[in-house]
């Protein structure tokens, strides 16, 4: 190759190394011609879905990063505070500067305790992330048996947090505010609510937490209940990098990307994950959303280089998983738009199609570190081989 044929490799700096983020860097690697570096906080991946395991001690959640990221790919363990569109670099905690030609924002999201709950952010306990869960997980180490807790949120992580505190025989209250797993079908709903009374978890659907003490929970009725320990679950917020390096962000702080997942404000950016809101309509935050648009990321980034048009979003949902303890669950059905259907597989089958899900989202970043392109969750986009074979084109300001 003469002199004039030669390009240098792109500089691509994805952050945040969760299931988004992590699937996106492996990706990636469909070219040769590309340098890829993933920026996350900790030294190893966190498998979120499984937290709530975690703090049961009935398994583990973090996962080597050295058996999940395919060969060349730099893992900087640092915190990103600032995407300097300017100088086109990403600046960390540390004081490095990661030079780029484009950035795959995989933030991911982080605990919403609200502060308009008195005591809530100083007494309760979130489990969105493996720091707060470690935490929780030592407070509830310290606990007598018998002590009573309280879970705050009637979605899916309430739900599992509480039967897998359940299962084990503590003493567990569930707050929902309004419904128990407003996600899932009647039906589903059904076999949830028996099995936390069989359980005996005490489910409050029509009771609001409006302040959290040391000890107690009060609520909107005036009722105080005793609460040793109070887990937050409801909502999700997401980091402030976006806003803070002046991007378009949606109100819960979403960088608001076109279809292709490209920053509206600068076409080197791609959004991927919970911290993505494509045409100011996000998706639901999830693995199952995750992994396609960490693809759909990687793809746009490479459709840049090699200079053709990249696909839009064709993201389909199939329903969610629930566990309820060990030994059972729910597989609640979906339309391709996430609305759910009356139909549901329950009990210890619901259970092992739960298990198998939480494996296959890690055995997918393998399958991606050791076969990059074999992501196969994307229709109607350009195939994998044209990208990695095309031409390197003129990209994008």
């Amino acid at each position: 190759m003469s002199t004039s044929e030669y390009h240098s490799p792109s500089k691509v700096v994805v952050i945040g190394g969760g299931y988004a983020g992590t699937l996106a860097a492996n990706h990636l690697r469909m070219r040769a011609d590309v340098d890829v570096m993933l920026v996350n906080p900790r030294p190893e991946f966190v498998e979120r879905i499984r937290l709530h395991q975690f703090v049961a001690e009935t398994g583990e959640a973090t996962v080597d990063y050295g058996t999940l990221l395919g060969e060349g790919i730099q893992l900087v363990v640092d915190s990103a505070t600032r995407i300097d569109t300017a100088a086109r670099a990403v600046r960390l905690a540390s004081g490095r500067a990661l030079d780029y030609d484009y950035v795959i924002y995989a933030a991911g999201s982080t605990a919403a305790i609200p502060s308009s709950v008195p005591g809530a952010a100083e007494f309760a306990f979130d489990i969105a992330e493996l720091e707060s869960a470690q935490r929780l997980r030592a407070r509830l180490g310290k606990l007598p048996f018998d002590a009573p807790i309280t879970v705050v949120g009637g979605g899916l992580t309430g739900i599992e947090t509480a039967a897998e505190l359940a299962e084990q025989g503590r003493t567990v209250t569930l707050v929902c505010g309004r419904t128990l797993a407003p996600s899932l079908s009647a039906s589903a709903r059904r076999s949830v609510a028996t099995w936390l009374s069989r359980h005996g978890v005490a489910v409050l659907e029509a009771e609001v937490v409006t302040e959290v003490r040391p000890d107690t929970v009060v609520f909107a009725s005036a009722a105080v209940r005793a609460s040793a320990l109070t887990i937050w679950t409801t909502g999700f917020g997401v980091p402030e990098l976006a806003a803070a390096s002046g991007l378009c962000t949606d109100e819960l702080g979403r960088l608001l990307t076109d279809e292709t997942l490209t920053s509206v404000d600068d076409g080197r950016i791609i959004a991927a994950g919970d911290a993505a809101a494509p045409s100011g309509r996000p998706l639901r935050m999830s693995c199952q959303a995750a992994q396609p648009l960490g693809a759909q990321a990687a793809n746009t980034v490479l459709s840049r280089i090699a200079g053709t048009e990249p696909a839009v979003i064709n993201q389909a949902f199939t329903g969610s998983c629930v566990s309820l303890g060990r030994r059972a669950g729910i597989r609640q059905l979906s339309r391709k738009d996430d609305t759910a259907v009356n139909l549901c597989i329950t009990g210890r089958m619901a259970a092992a199609i739960k298990e198998a899900t939480c494996k296959l989202g890690v055995s997918r970043i393998r399958r991606e570190a050791r076969k990059p392109g074999s992501s196969s969750w994307l229709k109607g986009g350009p195939r994998p081989e044209q990208l990695a074979s095309a031409p390197r084109g003129v990209t994008s300001p």
